[in-house]
């Protein structure tokens, strides 16, 4: 009884740095056996200081049918900036942060991981840094969580495709949907955002 007690309290998570500050892997710690697996997706607790003291108040979860699909570049601007964690719960997704924070030292860098439904691997998105993805198989499904509301009037877009930031995509883009493609490109006068 005292073992299995003991193997409750261990973390499920393991969290990784990426090059992009404050962008982290979360690497789920699935409970396996002959049945099958169970995992903790989230945890407040344990999560806390990725979290930074933020409460999640919404959960989203898309479908995308078709590999080569893009979706994004997305982040809400401040005061509604969020954190987000992204997850791919069936098939696989090239899934990417782009940092838009005024004054950090990777300003418009990009990283990207490779989010599987058997690799047990989600992505923290910190408030100022786009996200987006493209994906890899067919019938991708993935949930998010976020730390505000969606905000519409606070919505901004990168275009997936803007040959200022050179986000290498993997496949070539079979579908960007009309109000991804219609966000400007950037340039050298974009001074990104400040974010609390």
């Amino acid at each position: 009884m005292l073992h299995i007690l003991a193997n409750m309290a261990d973390s499920r998570f393991e969290i990784i740095s990426t090059p992009i500050e404050g962008v982290k892997i979360i690497q789920r710690k699935p409970l396996m056996d002959k049945r099958g697996f169970f995992e903790r997706i989230f945890c407040a607790t344990e999560l806390d200081s990725v979290l930074q003291g933020e409460n999640l108040s919404q959960i989203n979860h898309s479908f995308t049918r078709d590999p080569g699909t893009i979706r994004g570049m997305h982040l809400q601007m401040p005061p509604y900036s969020e954190i987000k964690i992204v997850t791919c719960l069936r098939g696989e997704v090239f899934d990417v942060a782009l940092d838009l924070r005024a004054g950090s030292k990777t300003f418009l860098r990009w990283h990207a991981e490779r989010l599987t439904e058997n690799n047990y691997k989600s992505l923290l998105i910190p408030k100022g840094v786009a996200h987006g993805f493209q994906t890899i198989t067919i019938d991708c499904e993935l949930i998010y969580f976020h730390s505000n509301p969606f905000a519409e009037f606070s919505e901004f877009g990168v275009n997936p495709l803007d040959p200022f930031i050179r986000i290498k995509w993997p496949l070539d883009a079979t579908e960007i949907s009309a109000r991804d493609k219609s966000h400007q490109f950037l340039n050298t006068e974009f001074g990104g955002f400040h974010v609390l």
